[in-house]
């Protein structure tokens, strides 16, 4: 079922919406060659608890999951696109680190991911990760009132398509409220002028993610979480949770 959220829900979950966005702020400037991705995921923790808030993302089991998530944050490295459990790994230099983070606060969830460079940056890797925040730009400037689902996963697509990228539609946005995954899905690839018809009040989140081979192939690792490329290219995962209002799209994931 589609939620509508009032002004007042939306202030709200903005406020949760903070709390990712500092989380996420926090984990890119500790994110340095040596440090373990589980120190990340200390420093997220940090950041969730001393606003008050809970993660949505520690001890999540959705149907396709053998165990639940044991962290607040996701942290996918290079050929790790989505879902990577934060461990004992320490980064290392031109690594690609993606990381989703999520917050509630009062009820009310936000959640977004970024993708950037440890260390030296990889030209090859910079223009995967501007095409995946360049589609977000686009999805996120599709998400107006009257216009279509499919618009959203149109523009993103195009972005991705156009640069070479694979693009996988299995896992995409959703929508997010009360909870972290509510209806509708928003595929990162689709028709424009089809699907549900957006309407204010709707709460997105949108988050493409490619993969640089330009393959759309993928496989879970054997940890029941981690999606990787199948052909091994790296991955880029960009996020953010969207208010659509009478007067456009609104992001709430800002710090």
């Amino acid at each position: 079922m589609v939620e509508l959220k009032t002004r007042a829900e939306i202030d709200a979950m903005r406020e949760a919406g903070r709390v990712v966005a500092h989380a996420l702020a926090a984990v890119r400037e500790q994110a340095a060659v040596g440090v373990a991705l589980k120190e990340l995921d200390e420093v997220a923790h940090a950041v969730i608890r001393d606003a008050g808030a809970t993660s949505p993302f520690l001890n999540y089991r959705p149907h396709f999951a053998m165990t639940p998530f044991p962290a607040v944050i996701c942290a996918s490295v290079n050929d790790a696109a989505l879902h990577g459990i934060p461990d004992g790994y320490r980064l290392q230099d031109g690594d690609l680190l993606s990381v989703d983070c999520g917050a509630t606060l009062d009820g009310w969830t936000g959640d977004a991911a970024i993708s950037f460079n440890v260390g030296h940056d990889r030209p090859a890797d910079t223009r995967l990760i501007q095409a995946a925040s360049a589609a977000l730009q686009a999805g996120i400037a599709a998400a107006r009132p009257g216009a279509r689902i499919g618009d959203i996963s149109a523009a993103i697509a195009g972005v991705g398509r156009g640069a070479g990228f694979g693009i996988c539609g299995d896992f995409g946005g959703h929508g997010v409220g009360r909870q972290m995954h509510e209806d509708p899905h928003v595929a990162n690839e689709g028709r424009g002028g089809r699907g549900l018809k957006l309407r204010a009040g709707l709460v997105l989140a949108i988050e493409p993610w490619f993969l640089a081979g330009g393959k759309d192939d993928y496989f879970i690792d054997d940890d029941g979480w981690t999606i990787r490329s199948a052909d091994g290219s790296r991955a880029a995962h960009v996020e953010h949770t969207v208010a659509i209002t009478d007067d456009g799209p609104e992001i709430l994931t800002l710090p």
